[in-house]
């Protein structure tokens, strides 16, 4: 069997956050979604689990963080191309997300940023990793960024 993770993400509004999530280009898989949750798929391997906050909270004893006001985690998913970096953060602009930094353009790596209705933030990432490897070799990729 192959490795899967599942991102569990405690939502206030399962409809609302299905539908965002589908705006960006998951699938939902009806075999393991109801009113409480869904089950958004982003690949084979990888599938965010949207839970509703009574449901989520039988899954632990600690109190649900507000993502609006603190950040509990970072999901970087990656794309082919800056296009679809742009592509992927627009659809989730117009479905109701919220960008939160300005794009982050460095040179082998594009970037952006941005907040789910409930405040999981996501960066959409491209890399030319052949760049990258002659950054690293020629040591520049651990340098602090200028500026």
């Amino acid at each position: 069997m192959a490795k899967m993770i599942f991102v569990n993400l405690p939502v206030t509004d399962v409809a609302r956050s299905t539908a965002f999530y589908e705006a960006m280009g998951f699938e939902k898989n009806a075999q393991f979604s109801n009113e409480q949750a869904s089950m958004m798929v982003w690949s084979d391997t990888i599938s965010v689990m949207l839970l509703a906050h009574p449901f989520y909270s039988t899954f632990t004893s600690k109190e649900i963080a507000d993502t609006k006001r603190t950040s509990a985690t970072l999901l970087c998913l990656s794309r082919d191309s800056r296009a679809e970096v742009d592509a992927i953060t627009e659809a989730a602009l117009a479905a109701g997300g919220h960008e939160t930094r300005d794009p982050q353009e460095m040179g082998f790596m594009y970037g952006r940023s941005f907040e789910d209705p409930d405040g999981h933030t996501f960066e959409a990432m491209w890399m030319d990793m052949a760049a990258a490897s002659a950054a690293d070799a020629a040591g520049e990729l651990h340098q602090p960024a200028a500026g």
